[in-house]
């Protein structure tokens, strides 16, 4: 198989990922839970994590990184968290649905909601950001690259817009993380969310959560945490706060050896590699006839990330010819991300996305371009 799925997750991981996560299972206990080793081990594997993520993200203090299950959970605390029934919200039409809907859950309840549309390209422009802006403003809630086109926002922009007007920044991070650099506090961020499973090659089950300085969201979650047992409410204090319940301390053992490849093997050089793919790719396919791109490929920063289609051909057709035929995996549909289908006017016939890991070789991006030059002869 030609694994070209890693916006979805990445398969191909360090080896040490998954002897870390085999250790894990058969030595680690539960932090917090008793003074024994087994459980003291996992402690260890906690801060020791913590640590590694709060120095890739400039977080500053690692107890503001709080361990979730997913980007999911953590776009949950955050929105949920940090906003309420009579504040304004910002984002775009660009945006996972792990965005929208607990933001249309929010307006249900009385959040005024602004989304704005995104351009030809599929890109946000600042001043039409910065117009939105109103008194009762309290939040802008975006990604940072589009898990479709593979677009990436200006965020040190959006973030200036949010120091400028006290509006708290709240970064879907899912796509970057452990691909492009990431400073907490240069880009004046609220919130960090992202999942471990993608960018960062740790197993699936593991997500993270970071928090600027002075940033609390409301606790969703209560329940056990081994400290404070007494108390009829949660700690107050991070990382306690926000993370009730036994972790998934062999899926954070995982992530920990993915955080320590991400620093020795080099961020910069996993991002060349992928990138050199990806672009690849699209020098080889954006000249067939039939084939139109998604997104901004001009952009002199982007994430490996490409959405085409086939004349009218529809997207889990091609697909699925791709993977029987040529065993080649790719995502179709429309990505968890409808509104940006809404704009591009695909959201009957969805989009086909082919994403890059630097574990993917350039024999393996010959053969998706020859699969899809053979696919579109025959179609036409």
């Amino acid at each position: 198989m030609i694994y070209l799925d890693n916006a979805a997750t990445s398969l191909y991981k360090p080896e040490a990922v998954a002897e870390a996560v085999f250790r894990a299972l058969h030595s680690v206990g539960n932090s917090g839970r008793g003074a024994h080793d087994a459980s003291l081990q996992s402690g260890r594997i906690m801060l020791q994590t913590r640590s590694l993520l709060s120095e890739l993200f400039k977080v500053g203090d690692p107890s503001r990184v709080v361990f979730t299950s997913n980007a999911t959970e953590s776009l949950n605390i955050a929105i949920l968290g940090l906003l309420q029934p009579g504040d304004h919200c910002i984002t775009s039409a660009m945006e996972h649905n792990s965005v929208l809907r607990p933001l249309y859950l929010l307006e249900s309840l009385g959040l005024e909601l602004t989304i704005l549309p995104i351009s030809e390209k599929g890109c946000m422009d600042l001043a039409e950001i910065e117009k939105a802006i109103k008194p009762n403003t309290k939040a802008i809630v975006v990604t940072h690259a589009s898990n479709v086109t593979g677009n990436v926002n200006d965020i040190d922009g959006i973030g200036e817009l949010c120091k400028k007007n006290n509006l708290r920044l709240i970064l879907d991070a899912s796509q970057t993380a452990g691909i492009l650099p990431i400073d907490m506090k240069k880009m004046n961020l609220a919130a960090l969310c992202c999942s471990g499973h993608k960018g960062l090659m740790g197993p699936q089950g593991t997500g993270v959560l970071a928090l600027g300085e002075g940033v609390m969201p409301v606790v969703q979650k209560t329940g056990g945490t081994g400290v404070d047992s007494f108390s009829h409410t949660m700690p107050t204090e991070l990382p306690e706060a926000l993370e009730a319940g036994t972790q998934n301390i062999h899926g954070l053992a995982g992530l920990l050896e993915a955080c320590k490849y991400n620093k020795e093997y080099g961020q910069e050089k996993i991002y060349q590699k992928s990138m050199l793919l990806a672009r690849t790719f699209i020098r080889g396919v954006k000249a067939l006839p039939g084939v139109t791109l998604y997104g901004d490929y001009e952009a002199a920063l982007r994430v490996p990330v490409v959405a085409l289609n086939l004349r009218d051909i529809a997207s889990g057709e091609l697909s699925d010819e791709l993977f029987t035929r040529f065993g080649i995996a790719t995502r179709a549909g429309v990505h968890c991300a409808p509104l940006l289908h809404e704009d591009y006017h695909t959201a009957g016939q969805g989009m086909v996305r082919f994403s890059f890991s630097h574990f993917n070789s350039e024999q393996e991006v010959e053969k998706a371009i020859t699969a899809l030059r053979l696919l579109e002869e025959e179609y036409r």
